[in-house]
């Protein structure tokens, strides 16, 4: 990746489309299932998202071989797919803009009580 494609983000845009190239070859309860988890996963992302990719990239990866072998979704994600995605980016520990600076005011909070 160069400058110019980390700073306009077209490394990124190329990568989703393939991600949506992708999904469009799962059945329509598996799309369904993608569309959700990119609307809960993108909550946790840094001000590129660039955290996210390989993530995203893992989660469809499994959506397509549990599709292929014909697994329902009910059976690969259960019922809670926030739930999914809370602890799939928490084990990948991916941090928000908000954790970095939740985290980046309690450390300065605590340099200033002198702990």
């Amino acid at each position: 990746m160069n400058f110019w494609e980390k700073v306009t983000g077209s490394d990124m845009t190329k990568e989703m489309k393939i991600f949506e190239m992708r999904a469009q070859k799962l059945t329509a309860e598996y799309q369904e299932a993608w569309e959700k988890i990119k609307a809960n996963l993108w909550q946790h992302s840094d001000f590129t998202g660039r955290n996210l990719m390989p993530i995203l990239d893992g989660v469809l990866g499994m959506l397509e071989e549990t599709a292929a072998d014909g697994q329902s979704v009910q059976e690969v994600l259960g019922d809670d797919i926030k739930g999914f995605c809370a602890a799939l980016v928490g084990e990948e520990g991916a941090k928000s803009y908000r954790d970095k600076w939740r985290e980046q005011l309690n450390n300065n909070i605590a340099k200033k009580l002198g702990k």
